[in-house]
């Protein structure tokens, strides 16, 4: 799914109805909150719109760039088909402990790997689409307020819209991940030490709002 990032579509959304919570230094917190102003994803595909969260212990990633955009999706209760998204990409990442869960009604598909630092979760051309973005992040080499479809971090051939905000470092290293997405992509994800269960009843998501 490397393409999805290389399709631009651009668009524009009620800004206003649309709050990212970033858990960041707070300069590039009030630069993604810039960008989710002015930007636009392209998307060449259509997503659930039904969220699925994410955690880790550690991820460490070269090649970082941070823009805004838009989903496609055919769920009713996002009027007009779009989805405004945080948009993150990395060129390369290996995160540790990683938990991904997803909840529909009294059913959640929980999937932990990576547990062993020696043996991390592997990760190639990593795209995703989130609301909130939490933890404690370090960014080195970055550029904040470039034009986003000028980035070339993370190796991918479009971004954002021309003119819109953007943001990238040579590397980042985020402790304690929280996330929420809407859709993951990446040309290589080796889950190391792989445990999938389907739980039903209780609360078995990787953390509680």
């Amino acid at each position: 799914m490397e393409e999805a990032q290389d399709a631009p579509a651009y668009g524009r959304t009620n800004w206003r109805r649309f709050a990212v919570a970033v858990g960041v230094p707070t300069v590039v917190a009030g630069g993604l909150v810039l960008a989710l102003a002015e930007g636009a994803l392209a998307a060449n595909f259509t997503v659930s719109g039904k969220q699925f969260k994410l955690t880790a212990d550690t991820l460490v990633g070269t090649g970082f760039t941070q823009y805004s955009g838009e989903l496609d999706t055919q769920d009713p209760d996002y009027p007009g088909g779009k989805i405004p998204a945080a948009m993150s990409g990395i060129k390369s990442a290996t995160l540790v402990g990683l938990c991904q869960s997803v909840a529909v009604g009294p059913v959640t598909l929980r999937i932990e790997a990576g547990n062993d630092e020696n043996n991390p979760v592997k990760a190639e051309n990593l795209l995703i689409g989130m609301s909130e973005l939490g933890g404690n992040a370090t960014f080195e080499d970055i550029q904040i307020g470039l034009d986003a479809s000028t980035m070339t971090r993370d190796g991918a051939e479009s971004h954002g819209a021309p003119g819109s905000f953007g943001q990238q470092s040579r590397t980042v290293t985020i402790e304690n991940l929280r996330q929420k997405a809407y859709y993951t992509s990446a040309s290589t994800f080796v889950l190391n030490g792989m445990s999938l269960k389907l739980h039903i009843g209780g609360s078995h998501e990787c953390y509680q709002d």
